[in-house]
């Protein structure tokens, strides 16, 4: 009777956790903490912040991987219908902070409501192609890229072009698995070029400047093409191997701008070189390979389009951020997964690891 019931504890409280994808988060956030400890040296509480904010963050995944896939659909209306109001209540009346409309305050704290798109988003699409899944027509895509749209250029506006880029990607990749015709693809490139001049003219002042910054930082070395100059000189001068834990001189000395954020990466290069940067980059793939390796496997359309598109996100997360750090991409304020300090960010990550274990736990529970 108690092997029974000891039996039945474990199963509740790991049987529906997936081994693999833990371990590998847990990997890249042991580097996020030690790299997290040096950027901030001097005030260490972030690394007991990033702890607490992990811990949540599990316990969040833990309680997602519980519920079946039909029963997270059932959240997919009221939580994208409350995520657009909140995007409007910042709009309308929301905190402004550096220039940057982005957040709600509710007294006791702020909330930035944007980035409950980054889940909401695909999880309405996965349950809108769900739901038409036998009757799938052109205007179906066409609904789906307005219920994306709206959300992204209210993101876009605050502005907030790196969670735009989060939240329009994610729900990109829900309607590219749900079977959008590869015509549609290429017209859609075809029009975002010819339309990309008209989009350059309502971009703000501050993001041309990224993008021209990024061509040649050195046109404005002590402003906007600071971050690039001064990233890229720490991940060139990490060598092969990196200047060692602790003993980063670019970041110690406070040359890398949020070092302990957006440009994390540059901290993690500096100290670990090359070596420790094909470490990293082998995680994230075992991490994005083990997503699609479950959504392959997946019971439903609902869950395959959702695993897809949530295991795509970590692979745009990781591009982008790596990509603006190392000066291939315009800087838009993208955090690396896992490794990225940040409460609301790292919460949400494991929100969506605890959808794919979900997705991979109750596959054989959901009806074909």
């Amino acid at each position: 009777m108690f092997q029974e019931l000891l039996q039945r504890f474990r199963v509740r409280l790991v049987g529906h956790i997936d081994g693999p994808l833990l371990v590998i988060a847990l990997a890249i956030m042991a580097f996020g903490l030690a790299t997290i400890h040096s950027a901030t040296y001097d005030a260490n509480n972030r690394v007991f912040s990033q702890v607490v904010n992990m811990l949540i963050g599990l316990t969040v995944m833990w309680g997602v991987a519980q519920l079946p896939p039909q029963k997270l659909m059932r959240f997919a209306i009221p939580l994208y219908v409350i995520g657009v109001i909140l995007l409007v209540m910042v709009f309308l009346f929301g905190v402004k902070i550096n220039g940057a409309r982005r957040w709600l305050s509710l007294g006791f704290t702020r909330i930035q409501p944007s980035e409950i798109l980054k889940i909401a988003m695909p999880l309405m699409l996965a349950w809108y192609f769900h739901k038409y899944e036998t009757v799938l027509k052109f205007r179906h895509y066409a609904i789906a890229g307005l219920l994306l749209i709206v959300p992204f250029a209210l993101i876009a506006k605050q502005p907030d072009l790196g969670t735009a880029i989060l939240v329009g990607a994610a729900g990109f990749y829900v309607i590219f698995f749900a079977g959008l015709p590869w015509k549609v693809i290429f017209g859609m490139i075809a029009a975002g070029a010819t339309a990309a001049p008209f989009v350059w003219t309502m971009l703000h002042g501050y993001q041309r400047k990224r993008i021209l910054t990024l061509i040649d930082p050195t046109t404005d070395p002590l402003g906007s093409g600071y971050h690039i100059i001064q990233s890229t000189i720490a991940i060139g001068s990490g060598g092969s191997f990196g200047k060692g834990w602790l003993e980063g001189t670019q970041t110690h000395l406070e040359f890398i701008p949020e070092r302990h954020t957006d440009f994390i990466f540059a901290v993690f290069s500096e100290e670990r070189g090359l070596l420790g940067n094909s470490i990293l980059v082998f995680l994230y793939l075992m991490l994005i390979a083990r997503g699609l390796m479950i959504t392959s496997n997946a019971s439903t359309l609902f869950a395959r389009v959702l695993g897809g598109s949530i295991t795509l996100s970590f692979f745009t997360y990781a591009f982008v951020n790596m990509g603006m750090v190392s000066g291939i991409l315009p800087v838009v304020g993208v955090p690396l997964p896992f490794m990225s300090y940040g409460g609301t960010a790292l919460v949400t990550l494991f929100l969506g690891l605890g959808i794919l274990m979900s997705i991979h736990s109750h596959r054989m529970l959901v009806k074909q």
